[in-house]
């Protein structure tokens, strides 16, 4: 019998074994994904706790509750691999062995990685909502906090969901005015990228957004340190940026098993052929969703795009053929604006989000990088089909590679 392994019971691990328990015979197919708990996050969801739009029940269900049975499922936490002897150690003794690995084991948050952070400001005016417990705590600030400078940060590039910082930052303005505090509360958004977001178009529309909600743009900020006394972010240039309220998206990092076993880089994420997933080392062992080193945003549509390729090119390299699917680096992503309406884009590798219609020409329903009450309900709606239709591993009726149909292709950019 074969070993099918996966490191992740995620966004990426979780669709991966559900759709491949379906493809591969329970006979010939022992398929196992290992986490370190039993605790799915819908983590989209954490944008919306700080301001009460959802419970923590609504973003939270048990792991095994979403895996296909036939699928193993172990609680534990990785050492490391063994990549020359098919080998998974985990941290209580136990050993996994498999013929294929895929290691989707995400990205986290590291506010160790930054001097200060993690002083005794944090959880008082320094705040994170990329976890759990930070997008709670915030919410409680959020209660008490009625005028100051409110600073929502990114500390480095790649970051998990590249727009949500944005995303806070629109939905912030919102619910200040909402509460009549907006003219005592100076905001700013500070990010280490020249413009508000990577991609020109994107970014002269997501900017213009920043400006006409007089939030100030402070780009290239690279952070060297907070300094916790001053209560203000210094960068390598000597800038400071003081604020009452920082919230700071910390630098991400893979898995520090990845590390140990010496197959990541400098962050920790996996180094793979971009369009396979496939590891460049090893050609048993693939990368998934966030914890891969692909040049593509790290979001849950990059997974979810990926994972139907990944199980095609599986089916031909079981099989002694050669794989002959081609990820393009898909992305979509809805951004949320704030008083009921947001934003999409859809982009790839070589295409940077345009303007127009999604996923049909003129009819939409999606309006491209256009606020719009469509792009917020699609937003909400999609927790629903994350939890009854992605998770499952069941097809959506959008194309997994990027098309240029109802786009306004005169403004592509290659």
């Amino acid at each position: 019998m074969k070993r099918l392994l996966v490191l992740g019971a995620g966004t990426a691990g979780t669709m991966i074994v559900n759709k491949l328990r379906r493809e591969l015979a329970a006979g010939d197919w022992d398929i196992t994904v290992v986490d370190q708990d039993d605790v799915h996050p819908y983590q989209p969801g954490y944008l919306f706790l700080p301001f009460g739009t959802y419970t923590a029940k609504q973003i939270t269900k048990p792991r095994h509750a979403q895996l296909s049975k036939g699928v193993n499922f172990v609680i534990g936490e990785v050492d490391r691999i063994d990549a020359t002897s098919n080998k998974v150690a985990l941290i209580d003794g136990k050993t996994l062995e498999y013929d294929y690995l895929i290691v989707a084991s995400g990205t986290t948050p590291r506010p160790d990685q930054t001097p200060g952070m993690l002083d005794e400001e944090w959880r008082k005016s320094i705040f994170d909502f990329y976890t759990f417990d930070g997008a709670k705590a915030l919410a409680e600030s959020l209660k008490t906090f009625d005028h100051g400078r409110l600073v929502v940060h990114i500390t480095d590039m790649p970051i998990k969901c590249p727009v949500a910082p944005l995303e806070f930052t629109f939905l912030a303005d919102a619910w200040l005015r909402e509460h009549g505090l907006r003219d005592r509360v100076e905001m700013v958004y500070v990010t280490p990228l020249p413009d508000a977001f990577t991609k020109p178009i994107a970014a002269n529309a997501l900017g213009s957004m920043l400006t006409d909600r007089k939030i100030a743009l402070e780009s290239d900020f690279m952070v060297e340190r907070i300094d916790v006394e001053k209560k203000a972010l210094v960068s390598y240039d000597e800038r400071e940026i003081p604020f009452d309220l920082l919230v700071t998206v910390p630098l991400n990092m893979g898995a520090d098993f990845v590390a140990r076993s010496g197959l990541g880089d400098d962050l920790n994420y996996v180094p793979v052929d971009k369009h396979t997933l496939q590891s460049k080392k090893y050609p048993n062992i693939f990368a998934i969703g966030d914890a891969s080193d692909i040049p593509a945003s790290k979001a849950g549509s990059v997974a979810h795009f990926a994972v139907d390729i990944f199980v095609e090119n599986f089916a031909e390299l079981i099989a002694g053929k050669p794989m002959t699917g081609s990820f393009d680096g898909h992305a979509n992503c809805f951004i949320e604006s704030g008083a009921g309406k947001g934003l999409l884009i859809d982009f790839n590798y070589d295409t940077e989000p345009l303007t127009g219609k999604y996923p049909l020409p003129v009819v939409g329903p999606m309006s491209l990088l256009k606020e719009t009450r469509a792009n917020h309900l699609g937003k909400l709606a999609f927790r629903w089909i994350y939890w009854n239709i992605l998770m499952p591993g069941r097809s959506m009726p959008v194309p997994t590679l990027m098309s240029m149909v109802g786009k306004t292709t005169n403004k592509t950019t290659k």
